[in-house]
């Protein structure tokens, strides 16, 4: 055994002492392979170097040196070419690939010149190698100014190359660049590099007055945003790219104004939260969007403290097939969910939604049905809950409000009993400014949710509600509904011209929610900011300027008259609700009345015997009554009286030609129904353009 020992230490000693000498030479080989490529800049750097110090010498006695000097120059010269090639070595101006060089190389260039300075002045002090004061002084700035100049070369002439190649293509697209700040000389610098993209950098326009005549990589700044229609035909236009990182609506909206007179597109970049990277570049440009021009910005929000409510829990989010449930369910995934359960009674809404979530449980279930509410709580036992299971189209509630009952009053009330039963700590329920003064079945039903809510309520556990207006692109709400009037060529359908309404982004509302979890004491309903309303009218006009036509040539816009249940503004709170701050800028916390859960299940159970009876007039006035109940529900004066009662004396005649928007057929489901369950299509309830404003989430 220890003769092998011996032997295979023997071996492997042998092969340490082999292997030595291969590393070395692989090195040395390496070394030599660098150094070729380096000999022609080693050459042309001695040569510099010799002539800068010649001219100097010949300059400094006027072209007649005295033979002294002559015999000083030539080690002199030896030993200053030594230096430089050392200096030049130490800096590192040896292996760069200068077409490529930057602000590194020309440190490191500027490392090389300060290196040289203050050598060759110290060796020329010797007495073998001394020359006249000024020879050694000038003679190693003009040497590495010279150098500097052979190795950007390279770079300077060829992106001058490239900008003459690029405006010679007849092809390319001549690109006018709005912003001459870091993206927009990113996006230049991108374009001149790389021509086959076919974009052709010709000007700048900023708001800046002090960039104006300058140039930017030989690329002028003509003037302002404004000027962008003067200058589209004397610099042969043909495309406006928008690059000002966070820009505002205000400025998104005069270069959309000014590239329509111009007649050109206009394009823009990301925000800086959307951008992988946080680095601009022309796979980074997009076509604007309604987000740009809706003056909403990106909130900002606590990851960490959201991170550590969330990680490691079993979150069930109900409704989670639909916009607002499946962003949630993304977001607490991502957020470490240890498992995300969704609950929805539309099985493709709920098949979709998990494909984005691995791991996700899908439950097909009816929250109007509270022994499978109970049935599927007791199996998961979820430690928190998003409820944003709803019907939520307001013109479709008003014919149907014992659906608004069943699914938004009834079926908050099943998801609260079961998790009640099963101790979930943290449960939040998805609100609308509708429920605030409600003068429509869905904003009343959405209102006795908050009170069922409060009145679940109790220490130790953070229960609350979270209220807040339209979110953007979310299925049946007013921007699809543009988007599809617009590609249909119009018209594009405004119930009234002086109708405004909150939007914010699906993401923004959903992190918002999030928020609002961790802060939530219980009991609370939160309210979210969402900014200035926007005039519906203007949205529509803005969309169809996006998809590049022009109102009233292209599209048409008609105004068709507010439907029952509608409301000219919307409110985020009471004026009799208490409204405080949190630690949260975007989330204001309304402290609502108290609430007796005994008595309010007996108003829910009145509101269930009403709506067996089968008369939508009475039952809607009912909901909106009970909904108000100990508030003013509406402002003095509410225009929306004449047109409910109008459509409640409809709805009371059994002709279906008395009632255009409910068949008949529907009509009798309605009244022969007692189960509770769902019959007036929920979510796959058609989306006209007589539901434009309607407020669904």
């Amino acid at each position: 055994m220890s003769y092998t020992s011996r032997t295979q230490d023997g071996v492997a000693d042998g092969d340490r002492g082999h292997r030595a000498p291969l590393r070395s030479l692989a090195q040395i080989a390496r070394e030599a392979a660098r150094l070729r490529g380096d000999l022609p800049f080693i050459a042309v750097d001695a040569v510099l170097v010799a002539s800068v110090y010649l001219g100097l010498v010949v300059l400094r006695f006027n072209g007649s040196v005295p033979n002294v000097w002559w015999s000083h120059f030539r080690p002199f010269l030896v030993a200053a070419i030594c230096i430089h090639l050392v200096a030049n070595r130490v800096a590192g101006l040896y292996g760069p690939l200068w077409r490529h060089a930057g602000i590194r190389e020309a440190q490191r260039l500027f490392s090389a010149g300060i290196l040289t300075v203050i050598a060759v002045p110290l060796v020329a002090m010797l007495p073998p190698l001394r020359l006249p004061l000024s020879v050694t002084l000038v003679g190693p700035a003009v040497a590495t100014g010279l150098i500097g100049l052979s190795r950007f070369q390279t770079r300077l002439f060829s992106l001058r190359r490239r900008r003459i190649s690029n405006e010679a293509l007849t092809t390319g697209l001549r690109v006018v660049i709005l912003g001459a700040g870091n993206a927009g000389a990113s996006l230049a610098r991108e374009m001149l590099a790389n021509p086959k993209s076919g974009l052709v950098p010709v000007a700048f326009l900023d708001d800046d007055q002090r960039t104006h005549g300058r140039s930017l990589l030989g690329v002028r700044v003509l003037g302002s945003i404004e000027s962008l229609p003067a200058v589209v035909a004397p610099w042969r236009l043909n495309y406006a790219l928008l690059a000002v990182r966070g820009a505002q609506p205000e400025l998104v909206q005069r270069a959309m104004v000014a590239a329509e007179e111009g007649g050109i597109p206009l394009q823009t970049i990301p925000t800086v939260d959307q951008l992988v990277t946080g680095k601009v570049g022309l796979r980074d440009v997009r076509d604007l969007q309604i987000d740009d021009l809706l003056g909403r910005h990106q909130v900002e929000t606590d990851s960490r403290a959201i991170h550590k409510v969330i990680a490691g829990c079993c979150v069930m989010v109900t409704g989670g097939g639909g916009s607002i449930g499946s962003e949630i369910a993304r977001q607490v995934h991502a957020g470490g969910a240890s498992r995300v359960v969704l609950v929805d009674h539309d099985e493709t809404h709920l098949h979709d939604a998990a494909l984005d979530i691995p791991g996700a449980v899908q439950v097909l279930a009816d929250v109007r049905d509270a022994d499978q509410m109970r049935r599927v709580f007791a199996i998961y036992r979820p430690e928190m809950v998003f409820h944003a299971a709803a019907h939520k189209h307001v013109p479709i509630l008003e014919v149907y409000p014992e659906e608004a009952l069943r699914t938004n009053v009834i079926g908050t009330a099943n998801v609260l009993a079961a998790a009640d039963a099963c101790g979930t700590k943290r449960l939040i329920v998805i609100s609308t400014d509708k429920a605030v003064r409600a003068v429509s079945s869905m904003g009343a039903s959405k209102r006795m949710a908050e009170r069922l809510l409060v009145a679940h309520a109790t220490p130790g556990r953070q229960w609350c509600a979270v209220r807040f207006g339209n979110v953007l692109a979310s299925r049946g709400s007013v921007v699809p509904t543009f988007e599809r009037q617009i590609r249909q060529g119009g018209p594009v359908t405004v119930t009234d011209a002086d109708m405004t309404r909150y939007f914010m982004s699906i993401a923004e509302a959903v992190e918002l929610v999030l928020q609002s979890a961790v802060l939530a004491e219980g009991g609370e309903v939160f309210m979210l900011d969402m900014g200035e309303p926007v005039r519906i009218l203007d949205l529509a006009k803005r969309m169809i300027h996006l998809s590049g036509r022009q109102e009233g040539r292209d599209i048409e816009i008609q105004i068709v008259g507010r439907r029952p249940g509608e409301k000219l503004q919307e409110e985020l709170h009471h004026p009799e609700e208490g409204l405080g701050d949190t630690d949260h800028p975007s989330i204001r916390r309304v402290v609502p009345a108290p609430e007796r859960l005994d008595a309010l299940l007996e108003e829910v159970g009145e509101l269930e015997a009403a709506a067996r009876l089968g008369d939508a007039a009475d039952l809607r006035a009912a909901l909106i009554a009970a909904a108000n109940e100990g508030l003013a529900s509406t402002a003095p004066g509410d225009p929306f009286e004449a047109d409910r009662r109008e459509l409640v004396l409809d709805l009371s005649m059994s002709d279906s030609s008395a009632a255009p928007n409910r068949p008949a057929d529907a009509i009798e489901l309605r009244r022969g129904s007692d189960d509770g369950r769902s019959i007036a299509g929920g979510s796959n309830a058609p989306t006209t353009s007589s539901e434009v404003n309607a407020g669904g989430r």
